[in-house]
Order: structure tokens, then sequence, then C-alpha cells
């Protein structure tokens, strides 16, 4: 962006023309999916007119059709049909039957979208819909070779009344801001809901603090402490608000640092500390600094529905974990904060998406690079800010007290689930999916569970830093989509028309309950005769819930016992590999949850309830008034011209040393793992502080052309939205 004051006539621009610029902290975006006014065009295509689909999830478990490592000799599922190898999954089945197409499944399962693109790049002209991600069809789009729907929006009332309430995702999905080409179909795994969270053995918790009278045990070990140091006040007083104990509204607690002082600055000033007394200490913190407010269940600092628990007091836990590993598992170690995979770099960047949580960094968890705006709509680069590798160096001071897992080691890493033998604490993860382990992994009387956002320092914009709750975690357009072969449709309006109704149904209320949920046989229909026009249709016609203000099918009773017998309670390996929904389109959370174990709705609800409230704040998909709260697009449109520039700071591309791939290396990894040493080693130079590492990627690894160039494409795609 190259003025604020540009920005300004922008943004007046989108006022005056009736832009969705909103306040953003009430706004809960429209599904879509109103019924279509009589007047607009239909897009006609002849019956059974077939669709060669180059679509899928990754690999060929999760395409359109059974394969034979699913089917084996016939998969019989909850609608009592039995399925083999090459038959299309059922959600596919009554897609045909909904727009009265055939489909053939042409799926090679690449391994990924970009991978299956590519696939099929030189023979466009052999399939009419194909994977791929947003960059490659950018691209390809750009270059010619894709459908730009966004010609055919009139006709696609569904679509289009979709991106009109969630402007971050026209804004995402826009390939050229001159023309406002639109080159794919969108893909939310969620939408406008959290993603990850915090989890923690919460009976670990409870053993550590909760009860009267002093915490003893037979045997702990020495605290390592010191390189740590206090990151919330060590005086004075800071007030939180937090949900009521009973989830009846809200009320502020006060953390009064003259009764007790800040834990960590206890805790670092005593000569020695063992596990026992390092448990104490914090139970008379939490006692005098609280005024008594969380009684004998302590815990509810950390696990309760009014917690109110920052990145000090999880650091003095962490030291109380790892100090008593005999009383929590019996053995002599015991990890405290872990990465499902410490040996797998896409699970190993999570400590760095938590480390903005605790330490109020935005940019770390990001849905396009490190990118995010400032309360004034100016682009803002995380790996280019002094703040991010303060946050990550006192991760690596958690590292060097040992409180992060041994295996956390870049290079000599491997990975140990902790959290299966017993010897893990707290991970920052994704509920359901992690969760599951309470059924089948943990023992009876143990229990993994979601807790609260910490509370941190943030500076929305205002004056002064604000102590809140915010989770730049939150479920937008990801970086996969479908999209129509020009070449394959060339001189076949039957094949475009079926193709852009195959988008259009899918963000239809009655295609969004499909791509997630399956056909109506795994749901538990009330009446069948009733046709899902709007969402007013939808309780009407099945038996339902409220799922985020919204009434949502429940599943049938069959489906959940299927996907406990077939897939052990893993919903989304349950619904691509067997139904085949999930794998493209708008994804919703409501079947997910219903799956969700005791445990996880348990965690999951508390965080709900607090985001309602509005006590946890996040990024929304709409244009706010005060753009730090604006998601930023998952896609920028950058020219041919830019996109050479970009990939000439090799270090910042995708593969680069800001990576977050399975197999390559993240520098914030690093820094959290080995310290400078280890990030002046990648550098290739010694980098010693946060502002030298903050200026070698924004001087000597092109940070700033990169910074400029991503500015510019924002900047002409909020005009081309305004007009």
């Amino acid at each position: 962006m190259k003025t604020s004051k540009l920005l300004a006539l922008v943004m007046a621009l989108v006022v005056v023309l009736s832009f969705s610029l909103v306040g953003c902290k009430d706004k809960k975006p429209d599904d879509g999916g109103t019924t279509p006014p009589a007047e607009i065009p239909k897009l006609e295509y002849a019956e059974g007119t077939e669709l060669r689909m180059a679509t899928g999830y990754n690999n060929l478990n999760t395409g359109l059709a059974f394969d034979a490592d699913t089917a084996g000799e016939g998969i019989t599922l909850a609608d009592g049909v039995t399925y083999h190898a090459g038959d299309l999954k059922p959600t596919w089945v009554q897609v045909q039957k909904a727009l009265n197409v055939k489909i053939t499944n042409l799926f090679t399962g690449a391994g990924s979208a970009e991978k299956e693109f590519k696939v099929w790049q030189e023979k466009l002209n052999e399939v009419d819909m194909v994977s791929g991600s947003l960059s490659v069809l950018q691209t390809a789009g750009a270059n010619g070779q894709l459908v730009n729907i966004a010609e055919y929006l009139d006709a696609m009332p569904n679509f289009k009344a979709y991106l009109e309430a969630n402007p971050i995702v026209r804004l995402s999905i826009t390939g050229d801001a001159r023309t406002g080409a639109i080159y794919f179909s969108p893909y939310f795994d969620g939408v406008n809901d959290i993603e990850r969270m915090p989890l923690m053995r919460v009976d670990y918790l409870a053993k550590l603090l909760d009860g009267e009278g002093d915490f003893t045990a037979e045997a702990s070990k020495t605290v390592v402490k010191g390189i740590y140091t206090p990151y919330m006040p060590t005086s004075g007083t800071v007030e939180v608000e937090v949900v009521k104990a009973d989830a009846s509204g809200t009320e502020k607690v006060v953390k009064n640092y003259a009764a007790y002082g800040n834990i960590i600055a206890r805790m670092n000033a005593e000569a020695s500390l063992t596990g026992v007394q390092a448990v104490n200490m914090l139970r008379d913190y939490i006692d005098a600094t609280y005024g008594g407010y969380y009684g004998t269940k302590r815990s509810d600092l950390f696990a309760g529905q009014n917690a109110a628990w920052d990145a000090d007091e999880l650091a003095a836990l962490l030291r109380c974990v790892v100090a008593n590993p005999q009383t929590l598992n019996g053995t002599d170690s015991i990890q405290g904060l872990f990465s499902r995979e410490d040996g797998n770099n896409q699970r190993r960047v999570d400590l760095f998406r938590f480390a903005g949580s605790l330490f109020g960094v935005r940019g770390l968890e990001s849905r396009h690079d490190y990118l995010y705006f400032d309360s004034e709509g100016m682009l803002h680069d995380a790996r280019q800010e002094v703040a991010t590798y303060e946050a990550l160096e006192r991760m690596n001071a958690l590292k060097a007290e040992g409180l992060i897992s041994a295996d956390y080691n870049v290079g000599t890493s491997t990975s140990t689930n902790y959290l299966e033998k017993d010897s893990g604490f707290m991970s920052y993860d994704y509920n359901q999916t992690q969760t599951l382990m309470n059924a089948t992994k943990l023992q009876e009387g143990e229990k993994y569970m979601a807790v609260m956002v910490p509370v941190a320092r943030w500076n929305d914009g205002g004056e002064t830093e604000k102590f809140m709750r915010f989770t730049e975690s939150w479920r937008s357009v990801k970086t996969d989509g479908w999209a129509i072969s020009k070449a394959g449709v060339e001189g076949s309006k039957d094949k475009l028309n079926a193709a852009l109704s195959l988008i259009d149904y899918a963000y239809s209320v009655q295609g969004q309950i499909l791509m997630s949920y399956g056909p109506d046989a795994f749901i538990k229909v009330k009446n069948a005769n009733v046709v899902v026009e709007t969402w007013e249709d939808v309780a009407d016609k099945y038996h339902t819930f409220n799922f985020n203000g919204v009434q949502m099918p429940m599943i049938a009773d069959a489906t959940e016992e299927e996907l406990w017998a077939k897939k052990g309670g893993n919903y989304t390996n349950y619904a691509r590999q067997l139904l085949g929904s999930t794998l493209s389109f708008a994804k919703s959370q409501a079947f997910e949850v219903q799956c969700t174990h005791a445990v996880g709705r348990e965690g999951a609800q508390q965080i709900a309830v607090a985001i309602g409230f509005g006590t946890i704040k996040h990024p929304e998909l709409a244009v706010c008034d005060n753009m730090w709260y604006t998601s930023i697009p998952t896609n920028l449109p950058t020219t041919k011209a830019e996109e050479d520039r970009l990939a000439a700071l090799g270090n910042l591309a995708s593969s680069g040393k800001f990576s977050q791939s399975k197999n390559n290396t993240n520098c914030l990894v690093n820094l959290i793992s080995g310290g400078w040493a280890a990030l002046s080693e990648l550098a290739g130079a010694e980098v010693a502080t946060p502002a030298a590492a903050a200026a070698l990627v924004s001087e000597t690894w092109g940070g700033s052309v990169y910074l400029k160039v991503k500015s510019d494409a924002w900047t002409r795609l909020l005009t081309f939205y305004a007009k």
C-alpha cells in the first residue's frame, strides 16, 4: 500500500458504493443459499451431460470414487448399498442425481492439488474439472487455460450470494484485480470458526493444582529456571474479562501482582527449587493473585470456563509438570509442550503458531504467508517484525529450560507420540482428531482436553496495548480449489453449463449439506418431502441442533456407529474416504462436532461460549472498520511481472527458509529449537537479536520487495472491489 491517504480514499469509495464495511464485533457472515429470483438466467444443458472430473483430495483414498484399498472386496455403508472399487462414493452418486449429469472419475491421486494439476496441465482438453493449488490455478487462469467463473456469476445465484455475504472469500478467490476474474471455486475445511486450540492433560493439571493443603510427592526433580523471564507485569494489576463459571455471562477478574508478585519472577529468585516447591508456589500464587476466585479448584485458571491464564502462568505450570514426572505418570520423564510429530516440519510449525497467541503477535497463523493488516489497513509481514523474534526468543527460553519436548530438535528429530505414551502434557492442534485419543489411547481417569486461549498483550490499533484473548487461528478459504478446464469444455455449452451448475449447487443450502454430510441416508431425516431451498427449510426436513446460531442436521445413528466402527471416530477420514464429502467447496464443522469425543466437546464448547460472549476475539471474513480484525485474503492477485519478482526471493518462497511443508525448513522453528545459533547457521551470518533477524529478512532476503508486491496487489484488489 503506497500511502495511508490512498487507503483512506479507497475505503471512502467502499462506503459510498455500499460495500459491506462493518464494525465486525458481532459480524456473522451469512452462508448464502437464498432462493434465486425467477428472472435469473438458467444454466441449461442436456440431461446426462458427462463431466470428466480430475478432482479429489490428495490421494486415491480420498477421491470421488472408491479405490481398491478403500473398497476391498466390497464395502457396505449405512445407506445399505455395497460399493466396489471404481464406484462413485455416495455424495457423488447424489450429485449425479441432483444435477442429471454423468460423472467420469479421472482423478489420479497424485499426492496434492498442485501435483494433480501438473498431471493434467499439458492435456487439459481431456478433463472438464481439475483440482489445483491456488497459485497454479491463478497462473493457469491468467494464461487462458481455465474458465473465468466470474463471467457467469449472474447465472449462479447460490455461489454469488455466498460471495456477497462473505467479502473476504470473494477477495481471496479474485485472480485478476483489473477484471475481477475468478478461476476456481473455493474450498473451506470449516468456515468462520476457530481452527487450532491449546490442548492439555487436565488430569495432570488437577493432580498438581487442586485440593486443600500443600502438594506433596515422594520424589520430584530440581526445576530448571531463570532462562525464561517475565512477560506479564511484575507489579500492579491487570483486569481480564472472562465468561462466568456457569456460562451465564461475563465478569472481570483481576490479576493482582501486589498480592504475590509475578510467578516467574518469584520462581527465578529462588536459589534452588524442587518440583514440589514449585507446585506449592504456583498454588499460593493463584490463591493470592486471584483473591481466592478459583478456590481449591485452581486448575480452572487454565481449564475452566472462566480461565484467565497467560504465558507466565503457563511457563510456571510447565516447570511444575516436567519436574514431577513420578507423580504424573510414574516415570522419570515427561514432556511439557510438544508438537504432534516433532520430526515433521508441517507439525513443528504449530509451536510458533502457538507463540503468536501466547505473546500477542499477529501473522504467525495467517491465512496468507505471514501477512496481516494493522488497524489502518496497511499490510505487515510477521517475518519482518521485531515482535515476532522476541516471541520466538521466549519460546527458545522455554526449550532451554526443558519445557518443550526433547525431540523438538531440527535435523535430529523423531516423531514420538508423547500423548499415546502417557509422556506429554500439552500441544496446540485440532480438537476433534486429537481428543479422539481419549477413546483410543488414554486410560480411565486420563483426560486430554481443549482449554481456553491465553490472555496476552495485544495492540489492535489503540493508543495502548490491551490484555485480552485473541486467536488468529480462524477458518477461511484454503489453498486448494477446483477449476473448469477451458480446453475441456470448449465447444460444448452443455459441459460448461453443467460444470458451472455443479459449483453453484455446492453453494446452495442443500448442496452445502451434501458436501458436508453426504446424502440424506446418512442424516436424521424428519420429513423427506421437504425441498430444502433456504436455511429455514433445514429444520423442517431434518432433526437439527444449534450450531453457531444456525440449525444444522443431526447425523443418523447408523452413521455415527459406522464412523467409529470403520474409521475409529475420525470424522475427516470417514467423510473423505467413504462418503466422498468434504473434498472441496464449503465443509461445515457441524458434522464434525457431532463426532467429537465427549471430552473434546467439553473443551470446544467452553471456547465457543467465550467466542460468543466476545471474550475471545478473532479475525473476520469481512472488511472491518478496524482493519486489524479483517482476515487476510488467502490469495492476493499478483501480475506475471510481480510473480517473477517474488520467485527471485528464494528464501521467502513456499519452499524457502519459511516453509511449512513436511520435509522442508523453517527458520522460525530453528529459532525455537536451537536459538540464535541455529538461526545464524541457517542464515550463513551471525544473527543475535530480534532486530537483526527482522532486518535480515527485510533487507537481505528481500522482505521489503515482497511486502511492496503484496501491498500493491491488495490495493488493486480493494480498489476493484469498491467499484
